[in-house]
């Protein structure tokens, strides 16, 4: 684990993985294939790339100081289904 390796040198190391975002590309698609899309997250919505960043910034920050090696979703639930 990265974030192991490299702890004693006070270096963080941690993923995000994201779900389904709206993104220009995602915005592309039809009604029909976001409404699925929606439907398939508990929160019955897709995430906002604001909203990973704040979670990169977050994690970034010194409010995140000890954590390290972690995966961090953030998909409004997806993979709890």
């Amino acid at each position: 684990n990265i974030g192991v390796e490299y702890a004693q040198k006070n270096i963080r190391c941690n993923a995000v993985g994201p779900g389904y975002i709206e993104t220009p590309l995602l915005k592309m698609a039809d009604a029909k294939m976001l409404d699925m899309l929606k439907a398939k997250h508990p929160m019955n919505r897709l995430g906002k790339a604001e909203e990973v960043a704040e979670l990169v910034l977050f994690l970034s920050s010194e409010k995140s100081s000890f954590m390290t090696g972690g995966y961090y979703l953030i998909d409004g639930g997806y993979t709890a289904v």
